[in-house]
């Protein structure tokens, strides 16, 4: 077994919630002159971590369409030139671009239902029950959580409350809409993590969404395929076993 991905947000961070990953490439060049860039003149590390949220927030769009990822397509830098990508690619390019300005930052992953799904959505994935990956960053001594995934555009059609973000609370998706609606609400919390277990995040989507993950596989050309990553499960909390960074 490897080293534990584990991070514990009762404990200050450890060095692996700083430095480069494959994953959380904050080293790439392209990636870390956009951090310099959207941070600009900001002040603290507080300030520096709202323009980069809003940044991922509205500037890579949201697109569920877009998960069936290769390694090297999940790579933050990756992400970034791509321009769109689901809650856990965004989420974890948001915290490769805080430690890319000194900002201790990792990845959190979670179950969320969608209450607002739309007919079409039920039917290609088969659930309302979703997969979803948010944003933890040091900031004033306390961990803080946020989630990138919706963009400002997207949540303007869908009439969803966009999330705004401080940098001193917690931001998790909105449990109701503008019109008051139901809308997300957090089942379950698998912890957070450093760096990315790739093989063991495909195969809890192709187990959570199978069918919906093969008509993704076959309409881009099979890039990913069941038998090549680990054996699917749907529990992704024994992906994280004790430790801390």
């Amino acid at each position: 077994m490897g080293e534990p991905l584990s991070v514990d947000l009762d404990q200050p961070p450890g060095p692996r919630c700083s430095t480069p990953t494959y994953f959380f490439d904050s080293d790439t060049p392209a990636l870390a002159a956009f951090a310099r860039a959207t941070a600009g003149d900001a002040a603290t590390p507080t300030e520096k971590a709202v323009r980069l949220y809003y940044a991922v927030r509205d500037r890579i769009r949201y697109d569920p369409a877009f998960c069936n990822l290769s390694r090297e397509q999940f790579r933050a830098g990756a992400v970034l030139a791509q321009g769109r990508g689901f809650c856990i690619p965004k989420a974890l390019l948001l915290a490769t671009l805080a430690r890319a300005q000194g900002i201790p930052a990792a990845l959190g992953l979670a179950d969320v239902r969608n209450h607002l799904s739309t007919p079409e959505m039920l039917e290609g994935m088969d659930t309302d029950r979703f997969f979803h990956g948010y944003t933890v960053m040091h900031l004033q001594g306390k961990w803080v959580k946020v989630s990138p995934a919706f963009n400002l555009s997207m949540c303007e059609r869908f009439r969803v409350l966009p999330l705004e973000w401080d940098g001193k609370q917690d931001a998790l998706l909105h449990p109701y809409d503008a019109l008051d609606r139901r809308h997300m609400e957090y089942l379950a919390d698998h912890g957070v993590i450093w760096d990315l277990p790739y093989e063991l995040v495909m195969a809890t989507l192709w187990a959570r969404f199978p069918g919906y993950m093969a008509r993704l596989a076959q309409g881009e050309g099979g890039r990913v395929q069941p038998s090549r990553v680990a054996p699917a499960t749907a529990d992704p909390a024994a992906f994280f076993p004790p430790g801390g960074a």
